[in-house]
C-alpha cells in the first residue's frame, strides 16, 4: 500500500462520505424501529436518534472547513 492511496483513505472527504453512509443507515434503521409492530427500546431509540443528530452536525461542520463561504 502506498503512502497516497493510505493518505486518500483518511482525507477530510472520505470521512465525509464515512458519516453520510452511517447518518443513512441510522435514517433507515430508526424508521424501521418506528413503524415496526415490536418498537425498540425507548433508550436505545433516543440513542440512535442522538448519534443521527451528532453526525449531522459533524458532516455540516466538515462541509463548511472544505468549502467556506468566506474568503480565508
Amino acid at each position: 500500500m502506498t503512502t497516497d492511496h493510505f493518505e486518500d483513505l483518511r482525507s477530510p472527504q472520505r470521512q465525509l462520505i464515512e458519516w453520510q453512509m452511517e447518518h443513512a443507515d441510522l435514517d433507515a434503521l430508526i424508521d424501521q424501529a418506528v413503524l415496526a409492530t415490536q418498537p425498540l427500546d425507548e433508550l436505545l431509540l433516543r440513542r440512535l436518534k442522538k448519534r443521527r443528530l451528532a453526525l449531522r452536525d459533524q458532516m455540516a461542520q466538515l462541509q463548511w472547513m472544505l468549502d467556506p463561504k468566506e474568503p480565508a
